[in-house]
């Protein structure tokens, strides 16, 4: 039955975490909320170790507006900096990439070692009276870590560190990425009109598989699809059990029991999601990494790399980034889907046409069910003190609504 526009704009008859506002993607308050409450307090994915890997190699990077390097030191040791020159705030690495032995601000020649330290204060003599040394002006330092290539960054000094926070989320892919070492054979960015976590939804929310011609047949229709668990790990985390796919179901295609990474089955899938917007997606061969960058409420620039065996032959690295290609290049045939699915949400949601979201599904945990997405928006709504589904507390009658209990935790 059709609604009238009471019926539309009036909150659905549903528990308050099964559903969400269309505020969360498009209101200009929450984003800003959001950079400070989240992503100025959290982890966050930036590159990979092979990104960074000789000595001195560099990658300048901007996180919530900051402009960020990350750096290998000559000890072998990654470290992150705010990419600002103490002297004046210039910034000191202009170039995306690079290899260095020291930084130098182009603006007064103030020069820093790979480590933080403030080597070289130009004419410094002109310091001494007023007391200030080269100790004094090291560079602002951002927690950093490791785990199986991935480097991660958290603004917030006094946040929990990375191991405590990410849990044994990661696990699944303790073989096929910390076995061999694996470097980033492709890499894009897709512009996005659409809010950074409508793309995180669609890595979250397996529902979506219907709106994919390969997905259907490759997967959906693979026995034992939608047996499979999701583990809904602590602060917005999840992993989903493996699932041989046959993507020789797919006309022109062919099986993938070659090339096949460590600890996988030939075909093997697997997926973890990080909180807040990072997911990894092993498909038996390759590895793609997810990661975006909020721009705006309606815009976001999403980073993409694929990863192989590093040291490989270039005929099987050929294959790997054939097999890469077919789902996830720029003409694969998931990417530029995915891209049409969040742009039509999007489209609705900015001008107040769509009014919520709705993440209902109940399947005991098995692949298409909903709790995913219900847990990943109760630990936004935990660091954001507001409720997603109405995030301006403009309904007080939804504040005695019961919430869905999570049935099965990792």
């Amino acid at each position: 039955m059709s609604r009238t526009a009471i019926q539309w704009t009036t909150p659905p008859g549903l528990p308050d975490d099964h559903y969400v506002s269309a505020e969360v993607y498009t209101d200009p308050l929450l984003f800003q909320e959001e950079r400070s409450k989240i992503f100025a307090r959290t982890w966050k994915f930036v590159c990979h170790e092979s990104e960074v890997a000789a000595p001195g190699d560099f990658r300048a990077i901007e996180h919530v507006g900051i402009p960020i390097v990350v750096v290998r030191g000559k000890d072998g040791i990654v470290r992150s900096f705010i990419n600002a020159c103490s002297h004046r705030g210039a910034l000191l690495v202009t170039e995306p990439i690079g290899n260095v032995k020291s930084f130098t601000c182009f603006f007064h020649l103030w020069s820093y070692d790979t480590k933080g330290r403030c080597t070289s204060m130009t004419r410094e003599e002109g310091y001494s009276q007023c007391g200030l040394t080269k100790d004094d002006v090291g560079l602002r330092q951002v927690k950093t870590a490791e785990k199986l290539g991935m480097i991660f960054i958290n603004l917030d000094d006094a946040a929990e560190d990375f191991d405590s926070h990410v849990g044994d989320a990661m696990d699944d892919l303790l073989e096929p990425m910390g076995t061999k070492p694996l470097e980033v054979f492709h890499f894009h960015r897709v512009r996005l009109t659409a809010n950074w976590k409508q793309w995180h939804e669609t890595n979250m929310e397996l529902y979506h598989e219907w709106g994919h011609v390969v997905n259907r047949t490759t997967s959906v229709a693979v026995d034992g699809y939608h047996n499979r668990m999701w583990s809904i790990h602590e602060n917005g985390h999840g992993s989903l059990e493996p699932l041989n796919v046959q993507y020789k179901n797919y006309k022109g295609w062919e099986s993938r029991d070659n090339l096949v990474l460590p600890g996988l089955q030939p075909g093997e899938f697997r997926v973890v999601d990080v909180f807040p917007n990072t997911t990894v997606i092993v498909r038996a061969t390759t590895i793609r990494i997810d990661t975006s960058i909020p721009i705006a409420p309606g815009i976001t620039l999403l980073e993409q790399r694929g990863l192989g065996i590093k040291g490989e032959s270039a005929e099987d690295r050929d294959e790997r980034q054939k097999h890469h290609n077919q789902f996830w290049g720029p003409f694969g045939r998931n990417l530029a889907e995915d891209v049409l699915f969040v742009d039509a949400v999007e489209r609705t949601n900015r001008n107040g046409a769509s009014q919520y979201g709705i993440f209902a599904r109940h399947e005991g945990l098995k692949s298409q069910d909903d709790e995913i997405v219900r847990a990943y928006y109760r630990t936004w709504s935990r660091y954001m003190g507001r409720k997603a589904n109405d995030p301006f507390d403009r309904s007080p009658a939804l504040q005695d609504r019961p919430t869905s209990k999570k049935t099965r935790a990792a």
